[in-house]
């Protein structure tokens, strides 16, 4: 998290209120509990000079087992050694760097918003009526996953849709910009052990920060 806050004061300045993506880093911290003197240690080095280790966001694509497409995106102070590493884990676990673009085109861009049904107020708000408000709220598409409720934007009305749902008493469990599958790919069981290996071996490298996979559940 202080590498996503750093990268978000360099890119957009320290005022949440204008910078949408430190906006959304403040919150994730906050939900993790972040110590506060550690996120202003990551303000003040994402709006100090630049010498000394320079952090920088990076995105690489594969095909996983199976043939599943992922994106994966992280921040590095060394883009040559993480691209290395990246690539080290793929094979390791059947998996294949390929060339920009190549997977990219399965996703789609999108504002997600997370809810925990569980965590609301069951008097007032059922799972038809989270689906209701979500939809008023301008959300493009719902999707339930057991008692999760996803809610997905355009980009640029996350914001917007994160503060009506806020105001309607909805409590969120995250929001964030991902890549959404447009389709997703159905393989064996054998492969989705596998490609779970590969997940959790990406997930184990400090560089990394979002894994992103057309693999259905």
């Amino acid at each position: 998290m202080a590498r996503v806050i750093s990268v978000a004061v360099k890119e957009g300045g320290a005022n949440p209120e204008t910078n949408a993506k430190l906006r959304l880093a403040f919150e994730t911290a906050k939900k993790l509990n972040m110590p506060k003197e550690n996120v202003e240690r990551a303000i003040a080095r994402g709006a100090g000079p630049s010498e000394g280790e320079k952090l920088e966001e990076v995105s690489f694509e594969a095909y996983g087992p199976g043939g599943v497409a992922v994106i994966i995106d992280g921040i590095t102070d060394n883009k040559n050694r993480t691209l290395g590493e990246v690539k080290q884990i793929l094979n390791q676990n059947n998996g294949k760097l390929v060339g920009e673009g190549a997977v990219r085109w399965m996703f789609e861009r999108r504002g997600t918003i997370i809810v925990n049904s569980k965590i609301q107020n069951p008097k007032s708000k059922t799972k038809e009526e989270l689906e209701l408000i979500a939809i008023e709220a301008g959300a493009d598409d719902v999707y339930w996953h057991d008692d999760f409720l996803d809610i997905y934007t355009k980009p640029e009305d996350l914001e917007s849709v994160r503060k009506k749902l806020d105001e309607r008493g909805v409590k969120i469990e995250s929001a964030s910009l991902d890549w959404v599958a447009k389709e997703l790919a159905d393989v064996n069981e054998k492969d989705k052990e596998v490609c779970q290996k590969l997940f959790d071996a990406l997930d184990d490298n400090d560089a990394v920060q979002d894994i992103y996979s057309n693999l259905k559940d």
